[in-house]
C-alpha cells in the first residue's frame, strides 16, 4: 500500500469533491480543548481513501509534524475546527514524527498505530487481511500527486478497515475535501476622469472702416471779359460798397455706429468610445501531483 499527499491545487478538484476545505484548519484535543496545532496536508492510499491527517503541532510540542488517522478526527463545521478524538500531549510527543520527505513505510505506520492502539490490541499483521471492506472509497481527480511512501515492507498484508477506530470514515464526523483556485474577476467603475468648462468671454481690439466722404471747396477764378476795356454809358455802372457774395460750403465726416450680428455657433455634446482594458493579478490554484514510482502500476481514472 502507498501513500499520497494532496499539495497543490487541480482545476477538477472541485467537481469531484464537495465539502469543507479541512487544509489550514485548526486542531483541537477533544478531551480538554486544547489546541494541538493545525492542518497542513492530507496523506491518501492509492484508491483514494482518506488515510491520514498531517497535524502541524506548532508550539505544542515545538514544532513537530505528527500524523492523525482520519477516523480519529472530528470536523465542527460550526467553529471550523477539528478534534483530535482520544488525543493526549504525551500521545502526540510519542508518535513518530512526519516530514515532508519521508519515506512511509509499513514499520512507520505501525508504530503510528501503535501509539493510538489501546494497551493489549493486537498489531495489524496478526489481523486477517482478508476482512470485507466496509467503507467505499473517495475517487481521486485525475492529476496525479507526489509518492509519499514506497511500497510496504509487507505489501498487502494490511487491511484498513480492520481499524475502523483509527479509519473508519463516517458523515457525523468527516466530510469530504474542497481545494480552491482563485481566478480574476473583471469588472469596472465609473469614476470622474476630469472637468472641461465652457464659457466665453469678450475682447476689445480697434477696427477700421474706409468711408468714402466729400469736401466742398470755393474755387475763385478772376478772367478778363472779352469787352474789356469798353466804355459804359453813364448811370451802367454801380459802384456799391460793401456788397458780399456769400457761398455755403459743405463738407462730409464718418458717421460709424456699432451692430452686433452671429459669428459663429458652438454646441457642445458629449460622445463615449470603448476601447479593451487589460488587467492582471496573482492567483493560486491547487493542483493535486501523483508519482506512483518506478514499479507501481495505478490506474488514473
Amino acid at each position: 500500500m502507498v501513500l499520497y499527499k494532496l499539495e497543490e491545487l487541480d482545476d477538477n478538484y472541485q467537481a469531484t469533491f464537495d465539502g469543507d476545505d479541512v487544509k489550514g484548519m485548526d486542531v483541537y484535543a477533544d478531551v480538554d480543548e486544547e489546541k494541538v496545532g493545525s492542518v497542513k496536508n492530507i496523506l491518501v492510499d492509492e484508491s483514494g481513501n482518506f488515510r491520514y491527517l498531517v497535524i502541524d503541532t506548532g508550539g505544542w510540542i515545538f514544532g513537530k509534524q505528527v500524523l492523525l488517522p482520519i477516523g480519529r478526527a472530528r470536523i465542527d463545521d460550526n467553529n471550523r475546527r477539528i478534534y483530535a478524538t482520544g488525543l493526549t500531549k504525551e500521545q502526540a510527543k510519542a508518535l513518530p514524527e512526519f516530514t515532508d520527505d519521508l519515506k512511509i513505510d509499513h514499520d512507520y505506520e505501525e508504530s503510528v498505530r501503535g501509539v493510538y492502539r489501546p494497551q493489549g490490541v493486537e498489531t495489524s499483521a496478526n489481523l486477517d487481511a482478508s476482512a470485507p471492506i466496509d467503507t467505499a472509497p473517495l475517487t481521486m481527480p485525475s492529476a496525479a500527486a507526489p509518492v509519499v511512501g514506497a511500497n510496504y515492507n509487507q505489501a498487502g498484508s494490511y487491511n484498513y478497515d480492520r481499524d475502523q477506530d483509527l479509519y473508519g470514515m463516517n458523515d457525523q464526523n468527516h466530510k469530504t475535501l474542497k481545494l480552491y483556485q482563485e481566478r480574476l474577476v473583471a469588472n469596472k467603475t465609473r469614476a470622474k476622469a476630469g472637468e472641461v468648462t465652457i464659457g466665453k468671454h469678450v475682447e476689445t481690439q480697434t477696427a477700421q472702416v474706409a468711408v468714402p466722404i466729400e469736401k466742398e471747396r470755393v474755387v475763385i477764378e478772376r478772367t478778363s471779359p472779352s469787352d474789356a476795356g469798353r466804355v459804359v454809358s453813364p448811370g451802367e455802372a454801380k459802384f456799391n460798397d460793401g456788397e458780399v457774395a456769400r457761398v455755403d460750403v459743405y463738407t462730409e465726416t464718418p458717421d460709424v455706429r456699432k451692430e452686433a450680428f452671429v459669428r459663429e455657433e458652438v454646441r457642445v455634446s458629449k460622445e463615449v468610445t470603448q476601447e479593451t482594458a487589460t488587467a492582471e493579478g496573482q492567483v493560486r490554484r491547487e493542483e493535486l501531483d501523483l508519482n506512483t514510482g518506478d514499479n507501481l502500476n495505478v490506474d488514473r481514472r
